[in-house]
């Protein structure tokens, strides 16, 4: 049984992987903001009021757990701001920013005292992160903070290799959920199950690349 931290966990996909990862037996730790009555349904440990962007929230957070506790930290929360170009708000690229690519960031670096050796991480980014498969451009603020999120884990996964801790970059697909309208071609529970399959099947030797729930390597 894996001890596991979930992010952005009141609703979504991560609301499917807290359901599934607590389902088949594991002790999940869901962070969230504001909790939703779905999320207090599941019987995870809830810890509201945890902001990825606010350091504060986040040190008093990683404060509450012990030392070595942590089996696997799953970085999910994030957000989606539509822009195009000869209208962008550069506010809107920065919050982006703030929360998919520096909040993964934050939230691990501090958190790094309470994961095990031989632990996982991992980020649950975005193929509109990748250069490599970008052909229709757009989406500024989210394809950038996303691609950041990218580069941010394969550092993570080489400076973390001497604590034998794995890091994987995560795509979910095209996701039915309110960040995306409700429109996508799958569910949020297909997309976590396929996330918990490919975190599942992470070793030292795929530590720093970067996945599709479905199975295949994506492209940088």
């Amino acid at each position: 049984m894996a001890r596991t931290i979930i992010t952005g966990a009141n609703r979504g996909i991560g609301l499917e992987l807290v359901r599934q990862m607590t389902g088949r037996g594991d002790e999940v730790i869901a962070v969230c903001r504001t909790a939703s009555p779905e999320l207090r349904e599941t019987g995870a440990v809830i810890h509201e009021g945890v902001d990825v962007t606010d350091a504060a929230a986040v040190t008093s957070f990683a404060e509450s757990l012990a030392e070595g506790s942590i089996d696997v930290l799953l970085n999910n929360a994030g957000i989606l701001r539509s822009d195009r170009l000869g209208a962008l708000d550069y506010d809107a690229l920065r919050l982006q920013f703030e929360v998919n690519a520096l909040g993964p960031l934050r939230f691990t670096e501090t958190l790094l005292p309470t994961l095990r050796d031989g632990g996982k991480i991992g980020i649950v980014t975005s193929a509109m992160g990748s250069i490599g498969d970008n052909a229709s451009g757009g989406s500024y603020g989210y394809r950038m903070s996303k691609a950041a999120a990218n580069m941010a884990g394969v550092s993570l996964a080489r400076d973390l290799r001497h604590r034998g801790i794995s890091v994987i970059l995560l795509h979910p697909g095209y996701v039915k959920t309110d960040m995306t309208g409700g429109s996508g071609n799958v569910t949020p529970a297909e997309a976590a199950r396929g996330l918990i399959e490919r975190l599942d099947a992470l070793t030292p030797e795929l530590s720093g690349t970067f996945w599709h729930a479905e199975g295949r390597q994506l492209p940088w």
